[in-house]
């Protein structure tokens, strides 16, 4: 069963997204439009939004007040992982360090 998204609330988040410049700007541009015409996001639009904002498919929606982890972009220096020594993908603003992919996801129980 799919559950309708507040187009209200979700607007409101991704244009506090595009105002911290924070994911893609024309993407999200997109996603506003197409919610303010009432159409459905495709699956991808889904996972780009939920992969930024923590706003998981089986919970309520919430938002964090914090985005701890930040995506390194193309042209940043990738510092090796904290835990395997790989090129990093995150840089967590509250430890001040640098994760794979892999290990991004719990390494600090302080973010839950």
């Amino acid at each position: 069963m799919d559950t309708p998204i507040d187009s209200e609330k979700t607007i409101e988040i991704i244009e506090r997204m595009k105002l911290a410049k924070i994911g893609k700007y024309k993407k999200w541009e997109s996603m506003i439009k197409k919610i303010k015409n009432e159409q459905k996001l495709n699956p991808e639009e889904l996972e780009y939004y939920a992969n930024i904002t923590r706003i998981y498919k089986n919970s309520n929606i919430t938002t964090r007040s914090k985005v701890y982890h930040t995506k390194l972009s193309e042209l940043d220096e990738k510092p090796p992982c904290k835990e395997c020594g790989d090129d990093s993908t995150y840089y967590c603003n509250m430890n001040d360090q640098y994760f794979c992919t892999i290990h991004v996801v719990g390494h600090d129980k302080n973010e839950i």
